[in-house]
């Protein structure tokens, strides 16, 4: 929910054993190589500029009854700092209109802003509101920021299989004191480095959320994006489904259309 973003240059597909000897994980520290792989998967995902989307909101409560909202989500690169991102609700009526615009940032809190229609004001989520649910779901603010190294402190735990493919397995610990998160823990397939699965652990350190990818596609023959990705709250057997129905890349978007002064106007 950026959640997720970046980087440049052809992916050569390799083998796990030339993959373990590139990444120079022998003989180092789980840490190092925790952040020798999450280093990987960073650089794997820079340079794709911008992106606009078309995505499907699926809400469901725990007796499985569900809510549908379509919404827009566009996103630009930022060199030598987090990702830019704006979020727009177009259905149904009560939340028509409603905007959300996001900048991440690399070493200092991420700046988040929620334009409500119905109130006609725009509404700052201040960094220790940030584990509070986005619009009703199992997303929370914290979870639409862009993956930054600096964000985390990294350990590898081992190698297992999710979703059929061989997979690194990441402790990933936040150094922010506000997170809503003790820990997470990913699993990175050692093919393309992409996170398959994302387990959530609380502030009282009990599994909170999983988060599960899946239906990965491939841009400009380099940058792999899912198609759907599902959040499951274990603790309020609520879930979140995100269905991206359509996909683009290097749209145009420029630093002027992320403002906060025109987030009201966002359309």
């Amino acid at each position: 929910m950026k959640l997720l973003n970046t980087l440049a240059s052809s992916i050569i597909l390799l083998t796990a054993a030339s993959l373990t000897q590139a990444l120079d994980l022998a003989g180092k520290s789980p840490e190092e190589q925790g952040l020798a792989i999450a280093q990987e998967r960073k650089t794997r995902d820079l340079g794709w500029g911008d992106s606009q989307s078309a995505v499907t909101m699926t809400l469901r409560n725990a007796q499985g009854e569900e809510s549908v909202r379509e919404m827009r989500m566009k996103s630009l690169e930022i060199n030598d700092d987090g990702d830019k991102g704006l979020t727009i609700f177009d259905k149904p009526r009560d939340v028509k209109g409603t905007a959300f615009l996001s900048f991440s940032h690399i070493k200092k809190a991420d700046d988040q802003w929620l334009y409500l229609p119905a109130l006609k004001r725009v509404k700052r989520i201040s960094s220790r509101n940030k584990s509070g649910p986005f619009m009703g779901s199992e997303f929370s603010y914290e979870d639409l920021s862009s993956f930054e190294l600096e964000k985390y402190n990294f350990k590898l735990l081992g190698e297992e299989t999710v979703n059929g493919v061989d997979c690194y397995k990441i402790e990933q610990i936040p150094t922010d004191k506000y997170s809503g998160y003790t820990r997470q823990v990913a699993w990175l397939d050692k093919a393309e480095f992409r996170a398959q699965k994302i387990d959530f652990y609380d502030r009282k350190k009990s599994l909170l959320k999983t988060l599960t990818f899946n239906d990965y596609k491939q841009y400009l023959d380099q940058y792999w994006r899912p198609m759907a990705m599902n959040m499951v709250n274990h603790q309020t057997k609520k879930s979140t489904d995100l269905k991206t129905n359509s996909l683009e890349f290097k749209t145009g978007l420029k630093d002027s259309d992320f403002n906060k002064a025109t987030l009201k106007r966002a359309r």
